[in-house]
């Protein structure tokens, strides 16, 4: 037996069955050197998927994900749900609870320790509202199940690609909000996950840039006060602390420093701020990594394209690249 064998597979998530979820979960699980994963989600879907897709792979689904590690030959799945894949491209309360359950069943195997870490399509966060979840997306409900914020933590997003990475002070809100909820204690906690999210990457003393909220980074204080009074005081006692981190910049400047290698990670204060410059690289080349989790969380970075599911058009890449940091970030949590 090798030694890989000996640990559990990857978790990965078929998402919303009305989009490209299923078919590039299918495709990046069946590729040659991808790490041992076992699928969560519908059968019904994940065969829909396999007809598109991969008409040759064998889905075999299991009961735990030890009995995936014994299955020699095409995938291996775990049912979440008995539902009948739902028509693609369409919003719906029945596919938003597929893809519910397929990762209430991914995060109760991560905490148990029995699967290496969870890989997550996407889901359509209209058929999540549809179903009647309370949460706007994946990191919110990852934070919640996991048990973090009930054990009074909060996690951030960490987006990445081979140039750039960028950790969001608040994630799934309006813009009002996002100003709102951007204090001092949300500053202090982007920058420590940012600190150890580039230490489970290898960086060990990672340089650190917190972008302003507003234009110019406020222009001491003409365009706006949160860079004087809430996020500078936040970078002075993060570096009281021991972490090389600097700012507030310009957000429109301080990506472009990253990139050419001044920086390894930047502090963005609002989702667009921060998941633009990723996304303009090109979204097959993004993942999503959640920080501040017991496991190991990856997806990404695209939606559930519901314009082209059904077609076997998708690109895999991003979720290839998903399944690969997770892999490497849990070979790294195990030492």
């Amino acid at each position: 037996m090798s030694v890989e064998s000996l640990h559990p597979p990857l978790a990965v998530t078929l998402g919303d069955p009305a989009g490209i979820g299923p078919e590039v979960a299918l495709r990046a699980v069946t590729r040659p050197g991808t790490p041992r994963c076992v699928l969560i989600g519908p059968p019904a879907a994940a065969a829909r998927a396999r007809d598109l897709v991969a008409p040759d792979v064998k889905i075999t689904v299991v009961d735990a994900p030890e009995a995936a590690l014994k299955v020699a030959n095409g995938v291996a799945l775990i049912s979440s749900s008995s539902s009948q894949a739902h028509p693609y491209g369409m919003v719906s309360a029945e596919a938003g609870r597929m893809a519910y359950d397929a990762i209430l069943a991914a995060i109760s195997l991560a905490k148990a320790g029995r699967v290496s870490g969870i890989v997550t399509a996407p889901i359509h966060k209209e058929s999540f509202s549809a179903a009647g979840v309370r949460f706007p997306g994946h990191t919110e409900m990852l934070e919640e199940f996991s048990g973090v914020r009930e054990a009074g933590g909060r996690v951030a997003m960490m987006l990445a690609n081979e140039v750039l990475r960028t950790v969001l002070v608040t994630i799934h809100v309006s813009l009002r909000d996002a100003i709102a909820q951007a204090d001092f204690a949300a500053q202090k906690r982007a920058i420590r996950l940012a600190h150890k999210g580039c230490q489970a990457f290898g960086i060990g003393a990672p340089r650190i840039a917190v972008a302003g909220l507003n234009p110019h980074a406020g222009e001491g204080g003409l365009f706006g006060r949160e860079e004087v009074d809430i996020i500078a005081p936040a970078i002075a006692e993060m570096r009281a602390e021991g972490m090389n981190v600097s700012g507030p910049y310009p957000g429109d400047t301080v990506f472009m420093q990253a990139r050419q290698g001044k920086f390894d990670v930047v502090v963005a204060q609002y989702h667009d701020q921060g998941l633009i410059p990723i996304k303009y690289m090109g979204l097959d080349r993004g993942v999503n990594v959640t920080l501040g989790l017991p496991f190991v969380r990856t997806s990404p970075d695209h939606g559930t394209a519901f314009d082209i599911a059904g077609q076997g058009v998708a690109n895999p890449a991003s979720m290839v690249n998903a399944i690969r940091m997770a892999d490497r970030m849990a070979r790294a949590r195990r030492g």
